[in-house]
């Protein structure tokens, strides 16, 4: 039975690099978002500074 759950682990291991990405694409979504009008008002200033409209 140990022997069983030990040769199995490729497949455990893709569950938890799966879990990772998850997480870190949920908490980057949420940076974002709080972070939307920081974002916006830096690019609309970088685009002011250069000329455009």
């Amino acid at each position: 039975m140990k022997a069983l759950v030990l040769r199995d682990s490729k497949g455990q291991t893709l569950v938890e690099y799966a879990l990772i990405i998850a997480l870190v694409s949920v908490l980057l979504i949420a940076a974002l978002t709080a972070l939307k009008g920081g974002i916006s008002s830096s690019f609309s200033n970088a685009t002011t500074q250069l000329g455009g409209t």
